[in-house]
């Protein structure tokens, strides 16, 4: 897929429009960029129409100008619909991705077919006690960067994912990462519990991997117990699942897609 350049913002994005079906829109984990759905745009392509964004900081989106955040991630997607005529799309995230489909979903619900969380939260309902329990951990790894990337990178691929092939991705594209881009990452705490907990109007799945840390575990668990949705934990996958595990997860993905078609 060709990079494309949305107008009036920083943010760089791949479409590829070749299938006569539903869209699906990709969104990507921290520190990582589109690419990580690599083995998803060639199973997908030609089934689904396909767009993936990099998120502000990350890939080839950070020609930022001054008032560019993190906020205003879902008002540029609703821009990519609009410049596309995209009425509605699927929207799958991995991590911190998931974060940005569900603030998508909490303001333009009429334009979400469906969510799939993969190693998220629910945004609207969130225990800021899990979080802090993690962030001594989370600082370490800031610490990490702020002395070097790579050194960073070499200790981020290890959480992100299970696999060495899948480490190696994350790895080089973790490397290209910025270090002034972690500025965005700090406002993400604007975008939780900030919409009161609804019903939804569309189907989720939740999921994460079986070697994913603990807490997300327990976190999808509690998740999918308190709301009518699906749920899966992939064998042999850790935090970033689609990269450790690419057959399984779009074998997921496609039922989950087709179940939202048919039922």
């Amino acid at each position: 897929m060709n990079a494309l350049y949305l107008e009036n913002s920083p943010i760089t994005y791949y479409i590829d429009d070749s299938a006569n079906n539903d869209w699906i829109v990709f969104m990507h984990a921290a520190f990582v960029d589109h690419r990580m759905f690599e083995k998803q745009f060639g199973y997908f392509s030609g089934k689904y129409n396909l767009l993936t964004v990099d998120i502000i900081g990350h890939g080839k989106s950070t020609h930022t100008r001054k008032g560019d955040s993190v906020e205003k991630m879902s008002y540029w997607i609703d821009q990519i619909f609009q410049k596309h005529n995209i009425p509605a799309a699927h929207f799958v995230g991995v991590s911190l991705g998931s974060v940005f489909i569900q603030d998508f979903a909490n303001k333009y619900e009429n334009k979400v077919l469906s969510l799939a969380c993969f190693g998220g939260y629910d945004v609207n309902n969130f225990d800021l006690k899990k979080q802090k329990s993690n962030s001594k951990g989370q600082m370490k790894m800031m610490l990490k960067a702020l002395f070097s990337i790579k050194w960073f990178a070499k200790s981020n691929k290890k959480i992100s994912a299970y696999t060495s092939e899948a480490q190696e991705e994350f790895y080089n594209m973790n490397i290209e990462f910025k270090k002034k881009s972690f500025m965005y990452l700090a406002k993400l705490q604007n975008l939780v519990n900030k919409y009161p907990k609804k019903q939804r109007q569309y189907k989720l799945l939740v999921g994460c991997g079986e070697q994913d840390i603990p807490m997300e575990i327990e976190i999808v668990n509690e998740w999918a117990a308190c709301e009518n949705c699906d749920k899966v934990i992939l064998p042999e996958a850790g935090h970033c699942a689609n990269m450790d595990k690419p057959e399984e997860f779009n074998i997921c993905l496609e039922n989950f897609l087709l179940k939202c078609r048919y039922e």
